[in-house]
């Protein structure tokens, strides 16, 4: 009987025991930020996902789909690709081919389609006669090189 006895008390502490050891390690993971391999976009991991979901006010699936997340310093920031938004480094560049290719099919143009010069140009396209013009800078890049308006720190708990 104590024998019994000893044996329940054993496998209810290996029961203890192993409820808890879930918990202890979920805390001693280190936190995604900050990371300098964390740095450039990256797909969001799954225990990140509901925060940036609830931050860019998008659901899950599109979180899985479009969305990225990069650590500056301590801060987590998230991004999810859409119609004319950008997740990857600015194009700074002040000649852009398709932009010269629209430019030389369509002289004079008042405007050039991101079609042509791409989502992520800072730039306002035009066309002088048959040669493309950068105009006013329409997007502001971050130290990092990527458009800010398309970034929002991720809050986690």
């Amino acid at each position: 009987m104590r024998l019994m006895a000893t044996g329940v008390a054993l496998l209810f502490g290996a029961l203890i025991a192993a409820a808890i050891a879930p918990a202890q390690s979920a805390a001693a993971e280190p936190a995604y930020c900050p990371s300098p391999a964390h740095a450039a976009p990256g797909k969001v991991p799954a225990a990140l996902m509901p925060a940036v979901a609830a931050t860019l006010q998008i659901d899950e699936a599109s979180v899985r789909t479009s969305a990225f997340v990069r650590c500056v310093g301590e801060k987590l920031l998230g991004c999810t690709v859409g119609a004319n938004l950008d997740c990857f480094k600015a194009e700074t560049r002040r000649s852009l081919p398709g932009a010269s290719a629209w430019c030389r099919e369509n002289p004079g143009s008042a405007g050039i389609p991101m079609a042509a010069t791409g989502h992520a140009t800072i730039y306002d396209w035009s066309c002088k006669g048959r040669h493309a013009v950068p105009g006013k800078t329409v997007m502001t890049v971050d130290p990092r090189g990527y458009i800010a308006e398309n970034w929002r720190e991720i809050v986690t708990p």
